[in-house]
């Protein structure tokens, strides 16, 4: 990939048009790696580019400092330089104590950020000027690159169309934040910590123009720092109020938000709230020592604290912290000394960051990491990615968040979540459900896992039974693992499975075994490896299941890191059922679950939090067994607690009758039912006896 230059000179020429500085998204949307910022970037109202000529791969940190040296250069000027989001996961990477992130409902890439030498800026005086960091190799593209922009820029592109759903809270849901917060308030009540950021995850479906929502968005909120990225991995629309740090020569601010009310609340009354204030100071002393690590020893000052100001909505209390870089640090060493942003996590910072990583249900993705510039000539300007919709696969979702003290209301807490989503989803012209439903949940009194959750990096795998060197339901585990490895690194290895997988089979011969399969990334790409261990038969058994909640669950790949399961299973001497912070039935460790119910067999869905079981999917497409049901819904603790029994299937024991503690084993005739049908289903030569 193309390096930028060491050396490059600034064009600047005047264009004539009259784009509105909220349009600035359509200017470039019909590009590659189109990015637009539009608000008070750089001292402009809109800078946006297209087609960069470098990208940061491995370290998107070291990447900020290599930027040209540039002559004729002119004071406000930007020219270029990079341009992209950190997401917020890169945090684990600066502070490598912190455990595995929750599940990953929608994965995009850490990072998104790319060099531009070129870029169309509207000025403060809403001017437009196409501004670059001419090179003689790049002379005849950037002419192009000219003549395009300013034809764009003198008859602009319309708007396309676009539809955004209604956003709804996902996995646990609004009881399930408040839950959380219950829980986070009780770690500091134990003295873990003085303050964390739990957030939400609100989703809906979306279609269409990407640049078109943004431009509407911007239009209708008009944030310092709104933004629009986009690429193959799909696109961010942001209305972000928060800077995060800005760099001009060696002075450096950050302007920590924290403390929230709704639009219509008197700003007086939330500059006097002790609850906001205290929220605010806190990150404020954080945010004085993330600077205090690269800036002069004394040179750290708070010049604004909780002024309330109007943003985006809302109102919020925002401060100033300010300082002077020491001689020698540059971009790439300032943002790693402050990144994630403090008031996106809490105090302590890597406390905090634990508390996230335990107690939230879905991993952050772009959300609450920073978006923004870092160029020769403007300095480093990076906002927090916060009230941004990330887009991808035809859905959008949006974190919403906020500080939990002492003083916290869970369900206060969940309101102020809203409040601050509501805003974005109107001017998106969508809007946020609220279902009064959420208000009442079953939560059982279960163990909260505090263990790390399973390291992705590790791999994933699979385990199938095979009896007499047939495998059972080969083509359907060899396509969920195809499936885990094309969702998290983007390759095909189909075609290896299939060969590993016949080959362990045969060299199993007679008798029952179980195949293990595992895919595990490396740098050259993902290694694929198995094994064949003989499992003797062993006499069936009723397992007794023990509730232990589980905040998101494991999610819908089954990791080859299965250290939290199989310690817990190990602490309890019995299976651990996973449940979710409302109450929700996800899984058991190592198997599907059915309550049996009347005349029905009933399985949580597959939302996202739980693996898809292969004999789940077999039951649920055979429609019913010995005229029962089979059907997938929510499935609270309660309601399992009430069930007429409980099948666990997996694709080693295929079924088998559970119980809990207190309750009711499933039938064993209809237990031996379900194990026929899967049997018959599978293929499979029919063992004398079930592996337990």
């Amino acid at each position: 990939m193309t390096q930028p230059p060491d050396r490059a000179r600034l064009v600047r020429i005047p264009l004539a048009g009259a784009v509105a500085p909220h349009d600035a998204p359509l200017l470039v949307a019909a590009d590659a790696h189109p990015v637009a910022l539009v608000g008070t970037w750089a001292g402009s109202q809109a800078i946006c580019t297209s087609e960069p000529v470098a990208f940061a791969e491995e370290d998107p940190f070291a990447a900020l400092d290599a930027v040209p040296e540039v002559d004729d250069a002119v004071p406000g000027a930007v020219g270029g330089g990079w341009i992209g989001f950190l997401g917020y996961g890169l945090g684990r990477t600066l502070e490598p104590s912190v455990p595995p992130a929750p599940p990953r409902p929608h994965a995009l890439p850490d990072h998104a950020l790319a060099y531009y030498d070129h870029v169309l800026r509207c000025d403060a005086d809403g001017a437009w000027w196409f501004e670059a960091l001419w090179t003689a190799p790049r002379a005849a593209a950037l002419e192009e690159r000219l003549a395009l922009l300013r034809a764009r820029v003198e008859c602009p592109p319309a708007a396309g169309t676009f539809a955004l759903g209604t956003l709804r809270s996902t996995g646990a849901g609004l009881a399930g934040h408040a839950a959380a917060v219950a829980q986070c308030r009780r770690r500091i009540a134990e003295g873990d910590l003085f303050e964390a950021n739990i957030c939400l995850l609100l989703e809906a479906s979306f279609d269409g123009d990407d640049a078109a929502l943004a431009a509407q968005v911007l239009r209708e909120l008009r944030p310092s720092h709104g933004a629009h990225l986009g690429g193959p991995w799909g696109a961010l629309v942001s209305a972000s109020p928060e800077l995060f740090l800005r760099r001009e020569g060696r002075a450096v601010a950050t302007e920590p938000i924290k403390g929230t009310a709704p639009g219509g609340t008197p700003a007086e009354a939330l500059a006097a709230s002790g609850k906001d204030r205290a929220e605010n100071v806190m990150i404020v002393d954080l945010m004085r020592n993330d600077l205090g690590r690269v800036c002069d020893y004394g040179s750290v000052t708070v010049r604004d604290l909780c002024a309330p100001q109007a943003t985006a909505g809302v109102w919020s209390l925002v401060s100033r912290v300010e300082g002077r870089l020491r001689p020698g640090v540059g971009d790439g060493e300032l943002v790693r000394a402050a990144f994630p942003p403090g008031s996106v996590t809490g105090a302590p910072k890597i406390q905090a960051m634990r508390t996230i990583h335990e107690l939230e249900g879905a991993a952050r993705e772009a959300y609450t990491g920073a978006i923004g510039i870092a160029s020769p000539l403007a300095g480093l300007e990076l906002a927090v990615t916060i009230r941004t919709l990330e887009l991808a696969g035809g859905r959008a979702w949006m974190g919403a968040g906020g500080a939990v003290t002492w003083p916290s209301d869970p369900w206060g807490e969940v309101e102020e979540c809203l409040v601050k989503a509501r805003p974005v989803a109107q001017a998106a012209g969508s809007r946020v459900a609220s279902d009064a439903q959420d208000r009442a949940p079953d939560v059982p009194a279960a163990m909260l896992v505090r263990a790390a959750r399973p390291d992705p990096q590790l791999g994933v795998l699979t385990t199938l039974r095979c009896d007499d060197g047939h495998p059972a339901f080969a083509q359907q585990h060899l396509d969920r693992l195809a499936a885990h490895a094309r969702a998290l690194w983007g390759v095909e290895i189909s075609e290896r499975l299939e060969a590993l997988l016949a080959g362990l089979a045969q060299d199993a011969g007679h008798g029952s075994h179980r195949l293990r399969l595992r895919v595990v990334p490396q740098p050259g790409g993902p290694a694929v490896s198995g094994e064949a261990v003989a499992e003797p038969a062993a006499p069936v058994v009723v397992h007794t299941l023990v509730p232990v909640t589980l905040p998101g669950g494991l999610g819908a790949h089954k990791w080859c890191d299965r250290r939290l399961v199989d310690d817990l299973s190990a602490q309890l001497g019995r299976v651990p059922l996973l449940i979710d912070l409302d109450g929700s039935v996800l899984e058991a460790a190592w198997a599907s679950v059915f309550a049996v119910e009347g005349d029905a067999l009933v399985t949580p869905p597959a939302d996202g939090r739980i693996l898809p079981g292969v004999c789940r999917a077999v039951l649920l497409a055979a429609g019913e067994v010995c005229g029962m049901a089979v059907r997938e819904e929510p499935l609270t603790f309660e309601r399992l607690a009430r069930a007429d029994g409980v099948i666990l299937t997996s694709g080693v024991r295929l079924a088998g009758a559970a119980r809990l503690a207190d309750g009711t084993a499933a039938d064993a005739d209809l237990v031996a039912a379900v194990r026929d049908l899967l049997l018959a289903a599978s293929g499979q030569p029919r063992p004398d006896v079930a592996i337990a």
